[in-house]
């Protein structure tokens, strides 16, 4: 067993796909701070402060009126966060978009570096298999 484990992690996919995921936990934490840091503040702006993470339901214990999210958690009353989710989703659809566009960004640069391929003539076709039957039926004839 340990050595199919070993053979299993020496194999390049299993390399490059942890490599991914080192740089994908970094990249995360680069996007996650510039939706929170940069985009977030300005659709705030533009939409007048919208928010909804402190937008929840009491299922059941006593909140006072107006309470944040977190001072309804500490009372230790169950919350149906909706406020958070939609937040959540919020953010999702702008960290796919800013994905999309760096994606988008560096396939233009790597097929701009790429060389044009280089067209090179068919080369001629030979006879179909019907222009050699009429051969062979031309000389048996003769």
């Amino acid at each position: 067993m340990f050595k199919e484990f070993k053979d299993f992690i020496a194999k390049g996919n299993v390399m490059d796909m942890a490599v991914g995921i080192i740089v994908g936990a970094a990249f995360t934490a680069i996007v996650s701070s510039m939706v929170a840091d940069m985009i977030n503040p300005l659709i705030g702006l533009f939409t007048g402060g919208l928010d909804f993470t402190n937008n929840y339901l009491v299922l059941s214990g006593d909140v006072p009126a107006g309470a944040s999210l977190d001072a309804a958690r500490e009372a230790g009353a169950a919350v149906f966060a909706y406020g958070s989710f939609i937040m959540a989703v919020i953010n999702f659809l702008i960290i796919a978009f800013v994905v999309f566009m760096l994606v988008r960004y560096v396939n233009k640069l790597k097929a701009a570096a790429m060389p044009p391929k280089e067209v090179t003539p068919a080369a001629p076709a030979g006879p179909s298999e019907l222009d050699i039957l009429i051969e062979i039926r031309d000389a048996l004839k003769k």
